[in-house]
């Protein structure tokens, strides 16, 4: 008697978290992936011979604003399924392929013209045979790049209210502050920061401007100084004459917290140089600028008469 031999589809998996701070925060460092994956699993375990044989995980990557031609993950899934490695890539949502309402819905279709099987745990699976589906397809993305644009124009107003009383509003710590807990919680129940002054970096951050103005030290020889006295940028790398022209234009260093247009009242626990000291700054800045500009002018002449 002939035995059946019975085929099992190989399953990728894709997970995806759009902000560092999903991840930075969660309890357990990996944001909402372990959500995500469970779904997956769960699903995959209750469909015939489905084994998932290879995962993916992006995090900190916007589907909304990063392009799939700049997403590792994306481009990795396209060669093997060029290469005919997977049988069906399964994800939690579709919005985890991403937002793009111009560009998402044809890397579906991509994947599914590439004999690929299109998954997801909420919404089953997306064929492209007829026109319907393909305008179901669209409608998808459409509206997940809508209700992500919505959710961006929420946070960034209630960013923008938390500026305008003075709170802190996270993201990268600039040099001559660190962060600590202030004691409250939002909504959710995650520790609040606030931003303290930095004894060392504050010294730093003085002789910068004071360098800058009464010595006439330029951003060259000003971040060559900096790194030869060990200080490191709050990543890890070296000053560059982009960071300190940053520092001396930042005007947090005057105790105010600046979002977008908007800008915190005075907050004077956070002052470290004073206003005519920072006010002198910025006109060398602006001289800097006004002389770079000319600069390039002259050469841009010069080349097109050659």
């Amino acid at each position: 008697m002939k035995e059946t031999v019975i085929s099992m589809k190989k399953v990728y998996c894709l997970y995806r978290v759009s902000t560092m701070h999903q991840v930075e925060y969660s309890h357990d460092g990996d944001g909402v992936i372990p959500m995500q994956k469970t779904a997956c699993h769960e699903f995959a375990s209750r469909q015939d011979q489905w084994i998932i044989t290879k995962e993916f995980y992006e995090k900190g990557i916007s589907g909304y604003k990063v392009s799939a031609e700049d997403r590792d993950a994306i481009q990795d899934l396209k060669r093997a399924a060029e290469q005919g490695e997977f049988d069906v890539l399964l994800v939690f949502k579709f919005d985890r392929l991403g937002r793009i309402e111009s560009e998402t819905p044809f890397i579906l279709e991509w994947f599914v013209s590439h004999g690929i099987e299109m998954w997801s745990t909420k919404e089953g699976q997306q064929k492209i045979e007829t026109r319907t589906d393909k305008l179901i397809n669209f409608l998808r993305f459409w509206q997940a790049g809508t209700e992500s644009e919505n959710t961006s124009q929420r946070v960034s107003t209630a960013m923008r209210q938390m500026v305008s009383i003075g709170r802190y509003v996270g993201g990268v710590t600039p040099f001559g502050y660190h962060t600590v807990k202030s004691g409250d919680k939002n909504k959710r129940g995650k520790e609040l920061l606030i931003l303290e002054k930095d004894i060392r970096e504050a010294d730093a951050v003085r002789m910068i401007f004071e360098k800058t103005v009464i010595e006439g030290y330029g951003s060259y020889r000003m971040s060559r100084l900096l790194n030869d006295m060990g200080y490191r940028m709050h990543s890890g790398a070296k000053f560059q004459c982009t960071s300190v022209n940053r520092i001396l234009s930042n005007p947090i260093y005057c105790g105010f917290i600046k979002f977008g247009d908007v800008i915190s009242p005075r907050k004077e626990e956070l002052q470290i140089v004073d206003d005519d000291i920072f006010e002198q700054a910025q006109y060398i800045l602006e001289q800097r600028a006004e002389k770079e500009a000319g600069e390039a002018l002259v050469s841009t002449v010069l080349f097109d008469n050659e």
